[in-house]
Formats: C-alpha cells, structure tokens, sequence
C-alpha cells in the first residue's frame, strides 16, 4: 500500500544523494549560523565541560556577527524559487512572458519567483519543446528499465510518481510492475490542490538518464498551465500566449461590462485593405465545411475527387445543386486599368447575404428566406421562399418565418437559384457570416467569399465562432438581432451588418478584429525598451523555427531564421545569440531575445498534426533530422541515434525505447544551446502543453456528432454524445493545459 503524502519540507528536505534530511526547522538554522561563523564554532569545541577555556578559569564569550556574509559577492543576477514565497494558482505561460518583459523592457516584477538584479540581465533566450512532459520525470512516461534506488533500502521496489504527483513530490512504491504505476489515479483527478502550484527540484540521480543533464542547467521544474478555457474544455495556443503581449487597460476601460469597444494600441496605424485580401482560402473553406465550387483547385485530380466528395454527399447537380457560372479563378481578377486607385472594392461586385431556414419532414434546415445587399446598403433582393418538404418546425424565436407569412407563398429554391445564377457573376464576392450554411441551404457554390467569422476570429481560437450579434456590439456599436428568442432575426439587418465589418476591416487593416489589434507582438514591445538609460536604441529579437517564421511569428522580428530540423534550430539560436562575424543576417553581439522551438520530439510522439507543415518523413523514421556539427560542437552530451523502426510495429504509438532516444537528442540540443550562452543570460525552456491527443479525439467526435445530429435521429447518428463523453473531454482538456517549464540564469 503506498505511503502518505509527504509534506513539501520533508521533499525538499531530501539531500541529492537521496538520502533524506532529518533536521528539524530550528536546528537547521543553528547549523546554518554555525558554518557561517567557523571561528566561533573552534572555540565552542575547545571548552570544557563546565564552559571554561583549559585551566585558567576564563570563560570565552563570542558574539555573534551583526550581519552575515554574502555567499555571492556583487550583482549578478538570479532567478530562483523563494522559500516565503505563497503561489495562489498555476504559474502560467503568461507569467513566463511577463517575467522577460521585466528583465528586458517595461514589465512588473513577477510574485511568482525571486528575480535579483534584473537590470544586469543582458539577454534572454526562450526554447518552446513540446512533447515534453512531467511524466518523464517522474517515471510515469517509461524512458528506460526501472532502476532501483538506494533509498529504498534494496527491497526490489521502484519509486514513481503520477505526472500530476511529481509537483508535490509524492512517491508511490509498485512491486517492480510497469503497469502499476497510479496513472489511472490521475485520469480520474479533477481536484487541484495548492501543492500543484509549487515547483520540485531536480536532482540529477532521481532522473532518468536522458533528463540527467537538466539538473546541470536547472534548479526546479514548474508546472506551467497552458491558456484554455475549462468551461468549453478548449486549449488556446501557447505559441502566441508567450509572443502576444496584451494592451494595457485603464481602469475605466476595466470596470465596463458587456462586449467591450476594440482598442488600438499607441502604435496601431490604419492600413487600408482591398476586399480581395480577405478572400477566403481553401483551407479556410475545408475546415468550415464549405460546398466547394471546382474552381478553387488547381488541378484537375483534386476536382474530381471533389466531384466524387459530393456525389457520395449528395451535392451534385440530380440532388438540386448548381455552381455559379465561373469557369475559372482567374476571371474574377479585374484588370488594372478599371481598378481605380485606393478602391477596397478592386473592381469587383460585392454582395452580402443572409438566409432564413425552417426544419422540414426531411429533418434537414430548408431555406425560407434569402435577402442580398449590395455595398451601398441598398437591398438587391429578399424573398420567401416555399420548403420542398412540409414544414415541421418553423424555428420562429430565430428565423422570424411563421406559417401565415408562407402560406401564400409560391417561390421554390430552384426560382431563387435561377435568380442569383444571374446576379452572381465571376467578378462578384459574397459577404456573410458562417456562409457555409447559406450557401448549403440555397444547394449552391461560388468561389469568391468573405466570411466575417473567418475576419474577426474568436478569442479563444478555432473551432469557436464569435456570433453576428456580439460582433456588431463590439466593433460596430450596433444592437441587432433584438428579437432573438422571440420575434427571430432579420435578414436584411444581418446582412448589413456584414457589409459594414467588412468594410471596417478594409478601412483598419488585416490586423484588425484579431489578437494584434487587442495585443502587440512581444518583439515590438521589446523594440520599444532601450538597452541602457539615455539611449534610444531598442531590444532587438530572433525568431528561429520550422518552416519560414518570417511569415508567421517571426514577422516582427528583427531575424527569423527558418530550419528543416531541431540540429538547425540549435545552430540558429547559436547565431542568434553570438551574432555573424560579417553582420550578414544577424547584428554582431547577437539579438536581445531569441524565442525558438524543438520539434523533433513532438512530432515523434504524434502530436504534430498540421501535416502541410510537417517534414516528410518514412514509416521507418519518423524523425531524421540532418546532421549538423556546428550544433552539436559545444556539447559535452552524446546525442544517440534514432533507431530504425522506431515504431512498435502492432501500435502507432511509439515504443518507449523511441521515446527514449528522442528524449536524450531533445536533451542535448538543450544542454548544447545552454553552454553556448554567454554569461547573463536568462534561459527559459517550456512544453507549451501537455498531451493533447486525446482532448482533439475527443473534439473532433464531438464535432462529427453535432453535424450528423443536425440531420439525423439519435439511433442513426455513427457517434454519440453523452455525459461520459463531457466528463472524458473535461479530463483530457485539464491533461493537455497541464504542461511544465525550467527557469535559470546563467
């Protein structure tokens, strides 16, 4: 049976030889005055046992010093966890960003950690590794054979501890059985205690061998939560929580309630914006379940396997669809000579929609009213419309349709489609909010569209949609959609308030209604801090990553330099730190600030799932990076290499052996890039999360559910989704938000 929960001065009282500490609170301290005063404790040794000093009858008094040494002389700067200190929750990614801006630039001091002499801090380096989790330090993710420990005292048993445990230090005795282990304990765990929240220290012989060398570097390890949302079991990302820093709020700003005016940041400038930019993409159109029109592929493969798509989904022409009448992408573009100079429009025909559907015998949602607006704002069309099938539900408190407004009523869908087949044109673009469902419900598909949804995304991330009505509150200090609930929508309102976003985001610039416009990339506000008082000159910043970060995160980055494989990020954070001796890319000295990301052992453990991003890779390799002496040249650790195949060859989860070596070459870049800092430098490395496998499983079934159940009965619905299912997604979402992160100065 295992042991009770030690408390957290019994852990950290346990020596890093393993054994452990048995002095009480007062006698450590005594101890403690005792090796800081060597003189005094001599003298106490040579006295007698009736406290006088050999035969003379004098008794030796010693006082103690009034003020102790210093064990370090001087100002060099730490980062450390405070004994006094009280954590109140999870340390967060956030809190991580905030502790650069305060070394860097303007940010307050942290609570969460001991900082001395921040202004000494000269540069600071940010490693993102996922894949990395607690459970493989302590045991619970198998890295290698279980090791007996000295401590406990040779009887064949193995300490381990849950992933959730190893923040308080629990150990758990198992008979030498893998299987053991009490991971099924924190499958079941909601409860979070305050234990949770403080970090544990590393020592070097309780780890397994390939995370040895992260005792050499760090002091503790922290558990970092993820940003997410617990009500809507969602994970946002934990890339732009560490490199989006949010706009300060004035107090005024803070007491307002309800959807809040978007603010524009000191340095937020108006980019007029032509509509054609905001076209959406076929990525953007896949993942919100677009009809898609045979235009927007490139080659002729990919139409037919669309084609075949929508015979099998019933989306062709003998199921009543239509496609616009464009033959090609490129006959939407406008010539240059009939654009005129500073037009948002490009030429083009803008329309904006909205439709109104009633459920029928069918179970499916039929259209019962269309209204398009033009871009002046005057009404094209708007019509009811007569259900092929009989009306079962006519969804009045949001459709606004009754039964005596469509009773005399003769217009079918083929009248209307015949109608807009005529309106819409290869030069005109369709404005909407969540179009997917218009454009379905009318069976029809055009190329050229710009949804609001996809303009102004949720702040909590995809798949979340912000509704028409919050937006027009927010960005357009307008209350629509009054009659929610009671009276239902009107269309033609709706499809104002489209036109009108859209031509807010064209005035204000692509930045505007996302993250950016409420926050300002980390490396402009560091650009804004100056290296030295009475100087001008700012921070400067790297971004080094897969693929091309100059497109993405690094495109406010003074350097972004792109790689194919971790042994390239390690050489370019080495670059970035150091400077190249010509000034060719990076300034000599180097940047201020280097953020960079890992990547070989996230994709090893499946949780890279963005395969347009993803290097190819063989079913014998999933990760075959190129070899790089310029990383590894500084290292005094082995980097191992990656066995063939890699892979359990009855699972597509990879074997612990795989696991292993990934985790050792992870290691080693690790340890590489931290010899190669010069002094002074702030290193912090972080997962970003914890395993998200199952939270997306789970999601995407849930996803899979709601689209059939809008169609279906529950008997014929291929998935389900019941309360187990809530309670199985709660627990993967809090598994996932569950991530760790190591801080140090060097």
């Amino acid at each position: 049976m295992a042991p009770g929960k030690r408390t957290r001065d019994d852990f950290e009282g346990d020596g890093e030889d393993g054994t452990t500490n048995q002095f009480g609170v007062g006698q450590t301290l005594a101890g403690l005055n005792e090796r800081s005063m060597p003189v005094h404790a001599q003298e106490k040794e040579e006295l007698d046992s009736d406290g006088r000093n050999g035969e003379s009858g004098w008794q030796t008094v010693n006082r103690k010093l009034k003020k102790q040494k210093k064990e370090k002389a001087g100002n060099y700067p730490s980062i450390a966890h405070s004994a006094q200190a009280r954590l109140q929750s999870f340390v967060k990614i956030g809190d991580l960003q905030n502790l650069i801006l305060y070394l860097l630039a303007d940010g307050t001091a942290p609570q969460w950690v001991s900082v001395r002499h921040h202004a000494e801090v000269r540069k600071a380096v940010v490693l993102m590794v996922p894949g990395l989790e607690a459970g493989m330090f302590d045991g619970t993710i198998t890295l290698e054979e279980a090791q007996k420990l000295d401590s406990d005292g040779g009887d064949g048993t193995t300490v381990l501890s849950t992933s959730a445990d190893v923040q308080y230090g629990v150990g758990v005795q198992t008979n030498g059985s893998s299987e053991a282990h009490v991971s099924q304990s924190f499958k079941q765990r909601i409860h979070i205690s305050p234990d949770d929240y403080y970090p544990v220290r590393l020592v070097a012989p309780k780890l397994p061998d390939p995370l040895k060398p992260f005792a050499d570097m760090f002091p503790h390890i922290w558990p970092v939560k993820a940003p997410g949302d617990d009500k809507f079991s969602r994970l946002h990302s934990p890339l732009y929580a560490m490199l989006t820093s949010p706009l300060t709020k004035s107090k005024e700003e803070k007491k307002r309630k309800g959807p809040q005016p978007p603010l524009e940041g000191k340095d937020w400038q108006n980019k007029r914006t032509p509509i054609t930019e905001f076209l959406a993409n076929l990525e953007e159109l896949r993942e919100s379940d677009y009809p898609l029109h045979p235009t927007v592929f490139e080659t002729d493969a990919e139409k037919e396997n669309e084609m075949e798509r929508r015979r099998k989904a019933h989306q062709f022409a003998q199921d009543g669809w239509v496609d616009t009448k464009v033959d090609k992408f490129e006959d939407g573009e406008t010539p240059a000579w009939e654009v005129q100079q500073g037009s948002i429009t490009a030429g083009r025909d803008i329309i904006a929609m909205d439709c109104e559907m009633c459920k029928t015998s069918a179970d499916l949602f039929e259209l019962t009213r269309v209204s398009l607006v033009g871009w002046d704002g005057d009404v094209i069309l708007d019509k009811l419309v007569k259900p092929e099938n009989p009306i079962t539900d006519y969804l009045t408190p949001y459709s606004g349709i009754t039964k005596a407004m469509l009773e005399p009523v003769t217009t079918t869908l083929a009248d209307i489609q015949s109608q807009l087949l005529t309106l819409l044109t290869p030069r005109t673009i369709l404005i909407g909010h969540s179009l997917n469902a218009d454009l379905t419900a009318l069976k029809m598909t055009h190329p050229f569209v710009v949804d609001t949804a996809f303009l102004y995304p949720h702040p909590r991330g995809p798949p979340l949609k912000s509704s028409l009505k919050w937006l027009s509150q927010k960005y357009l200090a307008r209350e629509i959609q009054k009659g929610h609930g009671s009276q239902g929508h009107d269309s033609v309102e709706d499809a104002r308030a489209c036109l009108d976003l859209v031509k807010q985001k064209c005035e204000k610039g692509k930045l505007w209604g996302t993250s950016e416009a409420s926050g300002e990339s980390i490396f402009k506000r560091l650009g804004r801090a100056s290296k030295r008082r009475g100087h001008d000159e700012g921070r400067t910043g790297a971004a080094v990553d897969w693929g091309e970060p100059k497109r993405g995160i690094g495109s406010n980055a003074a350097v972004a330099i792109g790689c194919t494989s971790d042994e390239e990020v390690v050489a370019g954070v080495k670059r970035a730190v150091v400077g190249d001796p010509d000034g060719a890319l990076v300034p000599g000295g180097g940047v201020d600030f280097v953020w960079a990301r890992l990547r070989e052992l996230e994709d090893l453990r499946g949780w890279w799932t963005h395969a347009r991003n993803k290097p190819s890779t063989s079913s014998d390799s999933a990760v075959t990076p190129a070899t790089s002496t310029t990383a590894a040249s500084t290292s005094t650790i082995s980097t191992p290499a990656i066995p063939s195949p890699i892979l359990n060859p009855l699972s597509s989860e990879p074997s612990p052996t795989a696991v292993a070596v990934a985790v050792a070459r992870t290691t080693a870049h690790i340890h590489s890039i931290f010899q190669a800092l010069p002094p002074c430098t702030a290193f912090i490395v972080y997962s970003g999360t914890g395993d998200p496998r199952e939270m997306a499983r789970l999601q995407a079934q849930q996803q899979q559910f709601q689209r059939e159940y809008r169609t279906r009965k529950w008997d014929d619905c291929t998935v389900h989704w019941t309360d187990t299912e809530v309670q199985a997604l709660r627990r993967a979402c809090a598994r996932a938000r569950e991530g760790v992160g190591f801080v140090v100065v060097k």
